[in-house]
């Protein structure tokens, strides 16, 4: 694993919500830290409504993590393209990640400790 990322389980219960309605709840989410970024929460799939989520076509490569798959939000109102993102396949020393999903925290979409 890359030094500078650091994962563990984040403590406490975890929700994302987006267009009013309330994507997933977890008490087994992770925290990951990344050098000077923002910690990013990322949410087991099982603890998800994943049928609110489609695979775009836009993907990314990190060095460390390996590609991640991008997804869009489906809310009664609009889609909230590339609003999330997984690790699906991660390098070797991130596995702890697979399975999971990280959210783009914005106006639109709301990540909290409750």
């Amino acid at each position: 694993m890359a030094d500078h990322i650091k994962i563990r389980k984040a403590p406490g219960k975890w929700v994302v919500r987006a267009g009013g309605a309330v994507l997933g709840e977890s008490q087994n989410a992770l925290e990951l830290t990344e050098g000077d970024y923002p910690m990013v929460i990322y949410f087991p799939r099982d603890d998800l409504a994943m049928a609110m989520l489609d695979k775009t076509e836009t993907t990314s490569h990190c060095p460390y993590k390996g590609d991640a798959t991008y997804y869009a939000i489906h809310t009664k109102s609009t889609v909230l393209k590339d609003a999330a993102w997984s690790y699906e396949d991660p390098k070797a020393g991130m596995e702890q990640i697979k399975d999971y999903v990280a959210f783009y925290a914005s106006d639109t979409v709301a990540v909290e400790q409750l």
